[in-house]
């Protein structure tokens, strides 16, 4: 694993770590989730963005792949 070094506002850093142990995770958990859900998020969002382009262009991909 490697570490990331994150600068924040000090008002966001304690609202983070409110969130955290409200939901009894450590800040580092907490920020690990998120990330992580926007790593999904965002594969998901290219992933469709790709199949839409690749419909829109198919004749043009087929003609390219011939």
């Amino acid at each position: 694993m490697s570490e990331l070094i994150i600068d924040m506002p000090d008002a966001e850093r304690a609202e983070l770590a409110d969130l955290a142990d409200a939901t009894g995770q450590s800040v580092e958990e907490a920020v690990l989730a998120a990330v992580r859900g926007w790593v999904r998020g965002e594969r998901e969002r290219a992933g469709g963005e790709a199949l839409r382009l690749a419909g829109r262009h198919a004749g043009l991909l087929r003609r390219l792949g011939e």
